[in-house]
């Protein structure tokens, strides 16, 4: 599993369809360039969108799966607080037998 942690495009920046296709194009390359720089390759992509400051549109647009929001404790707390914001997990499967590959 692969983390795309950040992908901002700046507010000013207005071309149709621009973040839809960079995150499609990324997708499509990240497995074989993954593949030569560590030896393996991932079959799922996971995202964190915070609602309600971001709609995750681009995300949907470009086929991830929304599959539900955290809790807000973040994978640090260790007391059980729920200090930050909730945020959607969008998933975007590399390989179709993905849960298989994860389950080996």
């Amino acid at each position: 599993v692969v983390n795309n942690a950040r992908f901002l495009l700046l507010p000013w920046v207005r071309v149709r369809n621009l973040a839809s296709r960079i995150l499609s194009m990324s997708a499509r390359h990240l497995a074989r360039d993954w593949q030569k720089r560590y030896g393996y390759r991932p079959v799922l992509l996971e995202t964190f969108v915070e609602h309600p400051r971001f709609s995750g549109s681009c995300y949907r647009a470009a086929n991830w799966v929304y599959v539900g929001d955290t809790q807000g404790r973040g994978k640090l707390d260790r007391y059980w607080k729920r200090a930050l914001p909730i945020k959607g997990v969008y998933l975007y499967p590399l390989v179709r037998d993905f849960r298989t590959e994860l389950c080996t």
